[in-house]
């Protein structure tokens, strides 16, 4: 397996693109909106799967493509590529505030799991899979479920991590304790396995979920500080009621309330 190889440059803080400049023939593949600008000879085509593994039969093609379906993806891919003479850029922006992650998959032994919603692009011929739990209870309580996402081979591939980013390289046998939604991915060494948060304060009014991810090296993890699922509870418990308009706005106290609050959350 050879993906191209292509150059990058990753812009901005909290809210990141990353530019992808391609050789002529060179291609990138990426996820469904995530497509932000690109040059007039870049080509764009939609392809099923992620075009990895042109020389399986048409039952292959798609059979590969639909386990996407299982981590919530399309069954398509698209695919940029420079069709002209000189090098060309095609830009892919973050879903949300926080930082795109560049992952060299040849300094990871060709393989890298990552959360179901983190893939961003990657350089064509780099393979995005499904890796399955093997463990009953690391699927049911994970968090991220019996399935997540698998990098394979020995291109570059982007990952995106809401808010800030953490990136941790544990040395063999530490463990590190990690509230489930707020794993980004990790390199194929690392055993990932669930932990019972114990204690009956903690499990009813901790707050903090009933369990935790524990990884144990040697590997590298990268842990974000804000996981999507947070950040869309939030804006949702935030959102007006149905017919009650907003929670500020019309009150009694208005914005008195809201200073006496200092959370907005009454």
């Amino acid at each position: 397996m050879n993906a191209h190889e292509i150059d990058y440059r990753i812009f901005g803080e909290e809210m990141q693109y990353v530019e992808i400049e391609l050789d002529p023939q060179e291609g990138v593949v990426a996820e469904s909106g995530s497509f932000m600008m690109m040059d007039s000879d870049v080509k764009m085509n939609t392809i099923f799967g992620d075009g990895s593994n042109q020389e399986k039969g048409l039952l292959g093609k798609i059979f590969s493509a639909g386990k996407r379906i299982l981590t919530g993806e399309s069954l398509f891919m698209t695919v940029f590529t420079n069709v002209g003479y000189g090098k060309k850029q095609v830009s892919f922006a973050s879903p949300y505030p926080g930082k795109i992650i560049p992952v060299d998959l040849t300094e990871f032994g060709g393989k890298f799991i990552c959360q179901k919603n983190a893939f961003l692009c990657a350089a064509k011929g780099v393979s995005i899979g499904i890796e399955f739990s093997k463990k009953l209870g690391r699927g049911l309580f994970g968090g991220e479920g019996f399935i997540m996402q698998k990098m394979e081979g020995d291109g570059m591939g982007f990952i995106h991590a809401g808010g800030t980013m953490a990136k941790k390289v544990l040395r063999p046998g530490e463990i590190l304790k990690i509230d489930t939604g707020c794993i980004v991915g990790f390199t194929q060494e690392v055993a990932y396995d669930i932990e019972f948060v114990g204690g009956i304060k903690n499990t009813i009014f901790g707050g903090e979920g009933l369990f935790f991810a524990s990884l144990k090296g040697p590997g590298t993890v990268y842990v974000q500080s804000l996981p999507f699922s947070r950040l869309a509870g939030r804006i949702l418990s935030m959102a007006p009621q149905t017919g009650s308009g907003d929670r500020g706005e019309g009150s009694v106290l208005g914005g008195i309330g809201d200073l006496l609050d200092g959370d907005n959350r009454f």
